[in-house]
């Protein structure tokens, strides 16, 4: 069942970035509350030019009601604006890519990540209090491959909820379908997911081949390798929160389900080799 509205623990986060400046200190003592040398569980956010956004996502991490030792790590990507500084003043590690792209940017915080865990996140994202431990879980079974969970549009120019939330309803039909037909790795997002680390590094990072995408290509070779299954966390309290921008970007709500829809049915999609 999805959220009919936003949950007021997204809303907490959903603030302009001047509101959440003047927490600054609070999500710095939360950060290193769940803070370890040695984590079990690493959260790599990759950024570029995102000071609007990224102490949302920081602050929400930071908000988390798990027991376990965590480390969040942004990847600065060539920002030119305060990202870097933002990162900084929160608490959280800054790692530089100096090469440009979400995969490098990926790959980077891969190699400085400590946890046995790896989670993925985005700047543009709100994560729950629950989502650390809901999507870590299923990794402690050996079967599972690769977690990788469900997400709720927070609007950016006046679209409704409502209207949101009859597309996300049929996204999850064009899923299940890419799931029981085609792909499921095509339902693996990079900034909802998780996997092992040194599994991670065995199957060369997030580099993937020409026409597919870093974040279901590493399923598919993680699947692969290992023999392991791809999970879907499903609850609605893991339901993690991004903005609609990439699909204003793709020309508006239709344009962008359109495109979604080509993707999630298996055209232009990656392909599995089982």
């Amino acid at each position: 069942m999805r959220h009919l509205t936003i949950p007021n623990y997204i809303k907490k986060h959903d603030q302009p970035r001047s509101v959440l400046e003047q927490r600054m200190k609070l999500i710095n003592q939360n950060i290193k509350k769940i803070y370890s040398d040695y984590p079990e569980i690493s959260i790599v956010i990759p950024a570029y030019n995102e000071a609007e956004n990224i102490l949302k996502t920081i602050a929400s991490l930071a908000d988390t009601t798990t027991s376990k030792k965590v480390e969040v790590i942004v990847v600065d990507n060539n920002s030119s604006d305060d990202t870097g500084k933002l990162i900084s003043l929160s608490g959280v590690t800054c790692v530089l890519e100096t090469q440009q792209g979400i995969t490098p940017a990926r790959n980077a915080g891969l190699r400085a990540a400590k946890g046995i865990y790896i989670l993925n996140a985005d700047a543009d994202t709100i994560y729950p209090p629950e989502w650390i431990d809901m999507m870590s879980k299923p990794l402690y079974q050996e079967n599972i491959a690769i977690t990788y969970g469900i997400f709720s549009f927070l609007p950016t120019v006046g679209t409704s909820r409502s209207v949101f939330l009859v597309y996300e309803y049929i996204s999850d039909i064009s899923k299940w379908i890419s799931k029981v037909f085609k792909e499921e790795a095509v339902n693996i997002y990079g900034f909802n997911s998780g996997f092992r680390r040194l599994e991670g590094i065995q199957v060369d990072y997030f580099n993937h081949s020409v026409g597919t995408n870093e974040d279901g290509w590493l399923g598919v070779k993680l699947r692969t390798k290992f023999e392991k299954k791809l999970f879907r966390v499903s609850h609605p309290n893991a339901t993690v929160w991004t903005t609609d921008r990439r699909i204003q970007i793709d020309g508006g709500l239709f344009a962008g389900f359109y495109k979604r829809l080509r993707r999630h049915l298996g055209v232009n999609s990656i392909k599995a080799k089982n």
